[in-house]
């Protein structure tokens, strides 16, 4: 059985656990969607926004100085969006009414974000992708940059690049 069909059975049993809960999405760091449960929702949309608001949270925890991020709690006039660490490379968004109770959405999240980072890990990493039977080839290998270590949920950052040519003067101004 593929992982995404295993996410994707979590996240439908979560919302048989969780009553009020609208919707969950399993997603990337990086806003790529593993698996979903949204109806009326965009889900590329959605793990793109996740990824954004992960970002900020990661900051808002460093700056705090108040360690590594677990989840992310917004209320919205109609309900909760809920992110929740599903190990290192992956979250769990979920969706629920105004009125659902918070403290189940959280127990379950974090139970779920849990078995979701098992699945993972057990089912994704080095030399297990879909290619991982071919060799690279040589000229591949020489042209990867190496890995940067940055924490996960740290934006890059850019140094502007200097102009290859001046801009000409200009005259009779």
């Amino acid at each position: 059985m593929a992982v995404e069909t295993d996410v994707l059975d979590e996240l439908r049993r979560l919302r048989t656990r969780v009553p009020r809960l609208t919707g969950s999405l399993a997603a990337t760091v990086d806003g790529l969607v593993l698996a979903h449960d949204v109806p009326d929702t965009e889900p590329e949309g959605l793990a793109a926004l996740t990824a954004a608001a992960l970002g900020v949270a990661h900051r808002m925890t460093d700056a705090a100085a108040r360690g590594d991020f677990r989840e992310l709690l917004v209320r919205g006039s109609g309900g909760y969006v809920a992110t929740y660490a599903a190990g290192t490379t992956a979250v769990l968004t979920l969706l629920a009414e105004d009125r659902v109770n918070v403290g189940r959405l959280h127990l379950e999240g974090r139970r779920s974000g849990a078995r979701i980072a098992d699945l993972l890990a057990t089912s994704v990493g080095p030399g297990t992708g879909r290619h991982a039977d071919r060799p690279a080839p040589e000229e591949h290998l020489a042209t990867v940059p190496p890995a940067t270590e940055r924490p996960i949920g740290t934006l890059p950052v850019r140094s502007p690049q200097r102009p290859t040519h001046l801009p000409r003067p200009q005259t009779g101004i």
